[in-house]
């Protein structure tokens, strides 16, 4: 006779203020997590209660549980088509089906008993060493002041600049976006993002959810002194097949004009945030878009030293992009003074060369790398494509294994000491 209680702790995700950035669905280690145009939904046969997806959610979306009998869960299919989320059952429609309260808790700890090595984990998962807890020397970040649970649910931006940083292609489109926020408090540090939120409805006559986007600017303005901050959006025109592509977020910010007024939410983000104490080294690797974080840390840097208020460690880039035409901010990267910033550039479709990956470029500089590894003040970001993950935390592992460090060992140091980030999407 099977002593399985009837009712479980059923994980969901709050659809009214995830803001569809992805960390969920990446970072779980069952696969229970997935997701539609709609919404991000949790399989409860898969998932094991392990909480390994609630730390890095931006926005708390992840933090709801509902006690539901085991046979009556939300399905995905309920869950994929939610506006939000359903009222808890009570405890007399529980004690109706036959739960009670020792019941609910022998249910946790029995799913959490069974996340201890009761699936077998893939060869090597890259989201397992990323950190969910920022630099000790981090400044602190505000988060939330502005979405769906609210007091105030938007605050309106005004656009002061739009210019493309990527030569115009066919299939490719990058702009660097300035939204000025006026006399609305709107706090932010690198490595944070926003939403945006798109007017008018989407095809089933509901109000667009908002687009994630990550700050490009430091945290005093993309102008210092001034209430605004820059955004790096990439809308695709073309899908693989040469049809046409709109994506209803990327190409509304694309074709914003000067003076356009945009709802913004957030800020979002309390882990991938730069070290601020003296002599700390910054690694980062980006693709794409996902230079954003990494020019607002660059330029945070820039600034500092131009002041003479801080003495930096080391900061290297480890850039890559399909062409040199598809990189944004190719160019002011490339007058950076050489001794700011040690830079590596890594092409994958250029005609006529080898591909090249940002794993590529890593491996060339092991030796660097290393030394950075040890260093217990120097820190990590990785942000851009998830297919680029695996082989960038694989590029750290070999380089430390090859060196003689334990592997098993730094990396959970790294995790813990909140010394290596993982933002990709």
């Amino acid at each position: 006779m099977s002593t399985e209680s009837p009712l479980i702790q059923q994980h969901l995700i709050d659809p009214e203020i995830c803001i569809r950035c992805n960390t969920c669905e990446a970072t779980c280690p069952v696969d229970a997590i997935t997701h539609d145009s709609n919404n991000y939904v949790v399989d409860a046969e898969k998932c094991n209660l392990c909480m390994a997806c609630v730390p890095p959610c931006p926005t708390g979306s992840i933090d709801n549980w509902r006690t539901m009998p085991r046979v009556k869960a939300y399905t995905i299919e309920e869950q994929l088509g939610w506006m939000e989320l359903p009222a808890a059952l009570s405890d007399a429609e529980l004690a109706a089906l036959g739960g009670s309260a020792a019941e609910v808790e022998a249910a946790a700890q029995e799913a959490q008993a069974a996340s201890v090595g009761s699936a077998s984990a893939p060869a090597f998962n890259s989201a397992a060493y990323g950190a969910v807890v920022p630099p000790w020397s981090a400044a602190h970040a505000y988060t939330n002041l502005y979405g769906p649970k609210a007091a105030q649910k938007t605050v309106t931006a005004t656009v002061t600049g739009n210019v493309r940083v990527t030569e115009v292609g066919t299939d490719y489109d990058t702009h660097h976006i300035v939204l000025d926020f006026g006399a609305m408090p709107f706090p932010v540090l690198e490595g944070q993002s926003i939403g945006i939120v798109p007017p008018g409805l989407d095809e089933r006559g509901k109000p667009h959810h908002a687009r994630q986007y990550s700050i490009a600017s430091p945290r005093n303005g993309e102008r210092p002194g001034y209430n605004n901050l820059s955004l790096t959006i990439k809308r695709v025109l073309e899908d693989h097949d040469g049809k046409p592509v709109r994506g209803v977020g990327s190409n509304y910010m694309c074709d914003l004009q000067v003076g356009d007024t945009v709802q913004v939410i957030g800020p979002f983000g309390a882990s991938f945030l730069m070290p601020n104490h003296p002599k700390s080294s910054i690694v980062m690797i980006c693709t794409g878009t996902g230079s954003a974080p990494m020019r607002a840390m660059t330029e945070w840097r820039r600034r500092l030293r131009a002041s003479g208020k801080f003495e930096g460690g080391k900061l290297m880039l480890f850039f890559g992009a399909r062409t040199p035409q598809e990189l944004p901010y190719f160019g002011p990267l490339q007058k950076l003074p050489k001794d700011f910033i040690d830079t590596t550039f890594a092409f994958s479709r250029v005609p006529g060369q080898p591909k090249r990956y940002v794993q590529d470029a890593m491996r060339e500089r092991a030796a660097d790398l290393v030394a950075l590894l040890k260093d217990p003040n120097a820190y990590f970001y990785v942000c851009g494509l998830k297919s680029m993950e695996e082989g960038v935390v694989m590029a750290l592992r070999d380089a430390a294994q090859a060196a003689g460090l334990d592997w098993d060992t730094l990396g959970a140091e790294l995790k813990q000491q909140g010394r290596l980030h993982l933002e990709t999407y």
